[in-house]
C-alpha cells in the first residue's frame, strides 16, 4: 500500500471511499456529493495537500485537509478522515500522518487540527498515538425555537463586509466551519438586533437549512436572549447549532432552556509541527 496526496484523484473516488467509511457512523452523514463539495469549497480545502492510503489504485482511507492561516498559525484543519471497514486495524490513519506531516511542514504548515466526536475513544487514542492533544469540548444541539415573540426590536439584515468582527464576542472559540475565513465563503445570512438603534445582538444563519453558524448578545441578561431567539424564530423556527464551546456556560444555559437537543458533543484537537 502507498500514501499519495489526493490532488490527482477524482472527486468521485474520493466520495466513494468517504461514503463507505462513514457507514454506520455515530451521526447519520450526508450522501449527496455535492453538499461536500461545497462544504469543502468553504472549508478551503487543498486536495494536494490531502492524502490517501492507496492499495494499488483502489483508495482505502483518507485525511481530508483545509488550509489557511488563523489566530497566526497557518493550519491544516482536518475536514475529514475515514478508513473503508476491511482495511481498519491497520494503523492506517497514522501512516498517512506520517507521510503527511513532513510534506505539510515542506508547505508552511505550523498546525494540524481536527474535531472528533466525545464517544468516539478508538479515533481519539489513534490520534493521541499521533501527538494530538484535546483543546477544547463542542456541544451540539438541534430542535424548534419555542420562545415568546418580542416585538421590541428592530431585525436588520447586513453583509458580512459591514459585519464589526473586532465587536462581536468570542470569536477564537468558535470551531473552524463557523469562523469568519470560512463563514463568509458559504450560503449565511447576518442579522443584527437592535433596540432603540442600540446593537443587542447578532447572528450568522443559514435561511434554508436553519444552520446557525455564530450568535451572541452583547450583554448577557434575560431581555437580550428572548430577543435574540425571537428574531432568528422569526427567520426559521427549526435550528441547529454546532460546536458551541462548553466554556461558554451562559450562551449553553439558554440553549438547553429553550429545549433544543443536545445530539452529540465533540473534541477539538491539535498538533503543533516543528518547522
Amino acid at each position: 500500500m502507498q500514501v499519495k496526496h489526493l490532488g490527482n484523484t477524482d472527486f468521485n473516488i474520493i466520495m466513494e471511499c468517504f461514503l463507505l467509511a462513514f457507514e454506520n457512523y455515530f451521526v447519520p452523514m450526508p450522501t449527496d456529493y455535492n453538499f461536500y463539495k461545497k462544504r469543502w469549497e468553504v472549508a478551503g480545502v487543498r486536495y494536494d495537500l490531502s492524502y490517501g492510503m492507496f492499495n494499488e489504485d483502489r483508495l482505502v482511507g483518507f485525511i481530508i485537509n483545509a488550509i489557511d492561516k488563523r489566530q497566526g498559525y497557518v493550519i491544516a484543519y482536518n475536514s475529514g478522515t475515514g478508513v473503508i471497514p476491511e482495511y481498519r486495524g491497520r494503523r492506517i490513519v497514522k501512516s498517512i500522518y506520517e507521510y503527511a506531516i513532513p510534506e505539510l511542514i515542506k508547505n508552511g504548515i505550523t498546525k494540524c487540527q481536527l474535531e472528533v466526536i466525545t464517544e468516539n475513544q478508538k479515533a481519539i487514542k489513534s490520534y493521541e498515538g499521533i501527538g494530538f492533544k484535546i483543546c477544547k469540548h463542542f456541544k451540539c444541539y438541534k430542535g424548534r425555537l419555542l420562545t415568546q415573540r418580542e416585538t421590541n426590536y428592530s431585525l436588520s439584515q447586513v453583509s458580512h463586509r459591514d459585519f464589526n468582527w473586532v465587536e462581536f464576542l468570542n470569536q477564537d472559540l468558535y470551531s473552524w466551519d463557523n469562523q469568519k475565513e470560512s463563514v463568509i465563503k458559504g450560503d449565511f445570512k447576518y442579522y443584527l438586533v437592535k433596540v432603540d438603534g442600540t446593537l443587542q445582538s447578532y447572528f450568522i444563519i443559514n435561511p434554508k437549512s436553519g444552520y446557525i453558524a455564530q450568535f451572541e448578545v452583547l450583554d448577557n441578561t434575560v431581555l437580550h436572549w428572548q430577543n435574540l431567539f425571537s428574531a432568528i424564530q422569526s427567520i426559521i423556527p427549526e435550528v441547529k447549532i454546532n460546536n458551541v464551546d462548553e466554556r461558554l456556560t451562559y450562551k449553553i444555559n439558554e440553549v438547553e432552556k429553550l429545549g433544543l437537543k443536545n445530539i452529540v458533543n465533540q473534541f477539538e484537537m491539535e498538533l503543533f509541527l516543528k518547522v
